[in-house]
């Protein structure tokens, strides 16, 4: 036999079939089953190693009473590797690789059965002194640690049949070499082989119970990483967590740049093509600025329709929020060229930049999101109105910290709905006599 070894989860169902010995077909599954029931068995162990010390103990201070000096002694050197014994094994419990090694518990269980064994020989010894012959107790001495391997190997039958095997060779030798007559020997035998069928019942029985709560527990972790998954998906991952640990998500970004994409004339185009067309080319858009998103460190906010908005600055942070949204916007626009090829659609997008104060969060119980709400929201959305074709426009605000070594065209005095009179810049393509090159 060799230890079970520890191993990744593994997705399950209660359906999972299983040997007729009961263990899992799936060796994974199995070990990390094993694993699972040892590690919870680690305090009772202990409890096992310190009862059974006591009781050792409560022996060797009667045995004065009724021991010869010679047999106080030979009991006295069973007593301390016996003690050892059991102090290592409590200690082996602390170990991290103990729960994926049961050959711990089965060297540890025999080695102190046969002492005890041995000691209960010597209790023999005085009682055929006594004129008492009872074999009996023995068997119910040995049965004691017999239900301690039990619950140690509850759910791993093969190894407590081993077990059980070494333990019964022992056992019936002792009998043979103390020369019990026939009589005490036939009801010590049915003693201990009533006691071994049904601690093999009660292991197996156990175990069994315990596979089936094993199957649900780990079908219920299942689908519980399913829906932390779909959450972090649709959630940044701090949000996520200060969700689930059950805090209120309000948060108020100072400085953040917000992102608005749009498809021109997109009215026209739902006119001119098919749905299922319109929806392959909408699909197409999105995955770019998902994936130009993701390159940038920019994070997504939401879609509108046919608008795409996101955030630099907010749940993830940023060095210059200007600078990586129009890093953002211009990678967009740069990969428009194949998805025109792809789609057989002359498409063209706006992109508008605000730099300002937003308040972040999440409202509601269903279908939850995280969500930005200020006039920096309104002051994007209208800004891209006013950005050319397959162009950014972008405030003063963001200008002043996302210029760099771009070129913008001169600010043009623009009115906007619901916000009024602003300065709008325009990222230009190349130099020309009526731009400004301006260098941060």
């Amino acid at each position: 036999m060799q230890p079970d070894q520890p191993s990744q989860p593994s997705q399950t169902s209660p359906g999972t079939p299983q040997t007729i010995s009961g263990r899992f077909v799936d060796p994974d599954l199995e070990r990390r089953f094993v694993t699972g029931e040892r590690q919870a068995r680690v305090v009772h162990m202990r409890l096992f190693s310190g009862f059974l010390a006591a009781m050792l103990i409560g022996y060797a201070l009667v045995n004065p009473l009724y021991f010869s000096r010679e047999d106080e002694l030979r009991f006295t050197l069973l007593l301390l590797p016996a003690l050892g014994i059991l102090a290592g094994y409590a200690g082996a419990t602390a170990w991290r690789g103990y729960a994926s090694r049961p050959i711990i518990d089965f060297a540890c269980l025999l080695g102190i059965a046969f002492l005890i064994m041995a000691e209960n020989a010597l209790l023999f010894e005085e009682m055929q002194r006594a004129q008492v012959q009872l074999h009996a107790s023995i068997a119910i001495n040995g049965l004691i640690v017999m239900a301690f391997a039990a619950i140690a190997f509850a759910g791993q039958l093969r190894w407590y049949t081993a077990w059980l095997g070494c333990h019964a060779a022992v056992y019936f030798g002792i009998m043979v070499v103390t020369e019990a007559d026939l009589v005490p020997f036939i009801y010590a035998t049915l003693a201990y082989v009533t006691s071994a069928a049904v601690m093999l019942l009660l292991t197996w029985s156990v175990g069994q119970a315990h596979r089936q709560s094993f199957i649900l527990s780990d079908a219920l972790e299942a689908e519980r990483a399913k829906t932390e998954e779909l959450l972090f998906n649709v959630l940044p991952p701090a949000v996520a967590a200060r969700l689930k640990a059950g805090q209120v998500v309000a948060d108020s970004y100072p400085d953040v740049s917000v992102v608005f994409i749009d498809i021109c004339g997109f009215s026209d185009l739902s006119r001119r093509i098919s749905p299922g067309h319109l929806v392959d080319l909408l699909n197409g858009f999105f995955l770019l600025a998902d994936k130009c998103a993701a390159e940038t460190g920019i994070e997504k906010v939401k879609t509108i329709g046919d608008a795409y908005l996101a955030i630099s600055g907010g749940n993830n942070p940023s060095h210059n929020s200007a600078d990586a949204a129009i890093r953002f916007g211009e990678a967009v626009i740069a990969g428009l060229p194949e998805l025109r090829t792809a789609t057989g659609i002359d498409l063209h997008i706006r992109v508008g930049i605000h730099t300002g104060p937003v308040v972040g969060g999440v409202i509601g119980e269903t279908r939850m999101a995280y969500d930005y709400w200020g006039e920096t929201m309104n002051i994007a959305s209208r800004i891209e109105g006013a950005a050319n074709p397959d162009g950014i426009a972008v405030s003063e605000t963001t200008w002043m910290r996302g210029r760099g070594e771009r070129h913008f065209e001169l600010p043009q005095m623009l009115t906007l709905k619901g916000v009024g009179e602003m300065a709008v810049y325009r990222l230009a393509e190349k130099p020309s006599a009526d731009i400004i090159r301006l260098v941060g």
